[in-house]
């Protein structure tokens, strides 16, 4: 399916609201997306830029106790959309997922949010209930999430593009399945406005992308660009990064380390003072995944 789905265990799900009239400043335009885990997935997190807006990423250091999370929440609404989590929360607790205590379970739940408020009404935002119904989406929907203007990215702005959110996996040759879903709401560009395809041209036959005609390149280029990221606050790209592999809290961590230098080749530029670009990092430890013979 080429989705984050594949990696056995994961299921992801949105809700949104998006009203037909939206416009800059008025009507809703904001949603959430909740990524399910199977029990027993290890967790991290890697966060760059200078302006983050995250929940819960303290206790993914591998040094701390915590090993296992239940969920993982992306979200519109700025720091307010963080409020999402409580309703995730809510749901896996009806359910008796979390770590266990004399007095029930406590759900782990991380989250990181973009910043789409100028999009659609200020007062707009997800609300713990967009949470709640993200999660029963993710159970009774389709295998393969929907991708565009759903979930956490119908706010989403990419440069001067429409933002969005996407997915993709690949198999590798040892067995291990590794999947992603990305909210793309930066700053930076996502295409080059030389050729109007996305930075990874090498990815380009993957997805069944084309190249625009002429007469659109040319639109493209001349598109404004603001002349500093103060300028398009409308910035940050958060995402999760998923596999079967078993591995430990730190060589997660490495995984999330490495998706970030992804991000900087997909979308230029990145991490700056004004992004909170937050990528985590899921391991369901499904698969065995011996070490390398010349590991040290």
């Amino acid at each position: 399916m080429n989705a984050i789905t594949d990696v056995g265990g994961i299921h992801v799900g949105h809700h949104q609201r998006l009203d037909p009239d939206a416009t800059m400043g008025a009507g809703w335009a904001s949603g959430v997306t909740v990524v399910l885990t199977p029990p027993g997935t290890v967790g991290a997190v890697d966060c760059r830029g200078g302006a983050p807006g995250t929940r819960e990423t303290d206790l993914l250091d591998p040094a701390n106790t915590v090993r296992y999370i239940d969920a993982v929440l992306l979200a519109g609404g700025s720091a307010y959309g963080l409020a999402a989590a409580d309703g995730v929360m809510r749901w896996l607790e009806e359910r008796d997922r979390g770590v266990a205590m004399d007095g029930g379970v406590v759900p782990i739940v991380p989250g990181a949010v973009i910043f789409d408020l100028p999009v659609g009404g200020w007062g707009c935002r997800p609300t713990a209930e967009f949470g709640y119904l993200a999660c029963e989406a993710a159970v009774e929907g389709e295998a393969a999430p929907a991708v565009g203007n759903v979930g956490a990215g119908v706010g989403a702005r990419a440069g001067v593009l429409k933002g969005g959110v996407g997915t993709a996996s690949t198999a590798l040759p040892c067995g291990v399945t590794v999947g992603a879903v990305v909210v793309v709401n930066s700053a930076g560009d996502v295409a080059d406005r030389a050729t109007g395809l996305p930075w990874m041209t090498d990815l380009v036959e993957e997805f069944g992308l084309r190249p625009p005609p002429a007469e659109q390149i040319d639109a493209f280029a001349q598109l404004p660009t603001a002349a500093s990221p103060l300028e398009n606050p409308l910035n940050t790209v958060i995402g999760v990064v998923a596999t079967d592999a078993a591995l430990s809290p730190a060589a997660c961590r490495r995984v999330a380390v490495a998706a970030q230098d992804g991000l900087a080749r997909a979308v230029r530029p990145a991490h700056t003072p004004y992004d909170g670009d937050t990528i985590f990092a899921l391991a369901t430890g499904a698969v065995e995944v011996p070490p390398a013979a010349d590991s040290p």
